[in-house]
């Protein structure tokens, strides 16, 4: 009976978790005329928001020509990234960040599936089963997330438009959710 009763608080614990993390991310609409903050800007780059504001909130989702996108604000830098997981459109900006083998990876909350920031690159922990003793290493999978290019400039944060002509496994769920209505939080 002990035991039912610690795994329904456990069940509870992780809602409440959840639904702060969903409440805590902040979005915007790239073409909606309500926030007045976003916009195209004559050289391509795309307003997200405010460097400040963006530092505070440590992550930021929008939309860019429909495509739902992530920026994150990781120990002094920022990334931006597709926000749907290349594994199952998972919400990545609801994704815990972790330092896996030097490098901040955000961690696909659905199934776990680690993403570097820097570079989009899928990671997993494998073995040499030809070794006497093996040990997990970290392993590439590749690149397998869409990232886009951030630029600061005068206290704005932009993302530059992504380069089509080359695909990733995550333009799958980019295309999927496109213009769906909520941001990052549809299965």
């Amino acid at each position: 009976m002990l035991d039912l009763i610690i795994l329904s608080l456990h069940f509870f614990i992780c809602f409440l978790i959840s639904v702060a993390i969903w409440r805590g991310a902040k979005d915007v609409d790239l073409h909606s005329s309500s926030t007045g903050t976003a916009e195209m800007q004559p050289d391509g780059l795309i307003l997200i928001g405010k460097e400040d504001d963006i530092k505070r909130s440590q992550r930021i989702t929008a939309k860019v020509n429909g495509r739902e996108i992530v920026v994150f604000y990781h120990e002094g830098k920022f990334h931006a990234m597709d926000s749907r997981c290349y594994h199952e459109g998972g919400p990545l900006c609801l994704g815990e960040i972790e330092d896996i083998n030097g490098q901040a990876c955000i961690i696909c909350p659905w199934h776990k599936f680690k993403i570097t920031l820097e570079t989009g690159e899928g990671l997993y922990e494998g073995i040499n089963p030809l070794e006497p003793s093996p040990t997990p290493q970290w392993q590439s999978k590749g690149v397998k997330q869409r990232i886009h290019k951030v630029t600061i400039d005068n206290g704005n944060v932009y993302v530059s438009p992504p380069d089509l002509s080359v695909s990733f496994d995550s333009d799958y769920f980019a295309d999927k959710y496109k213009n769906s209505g909520d941001l990052a939080m549809e299965k």
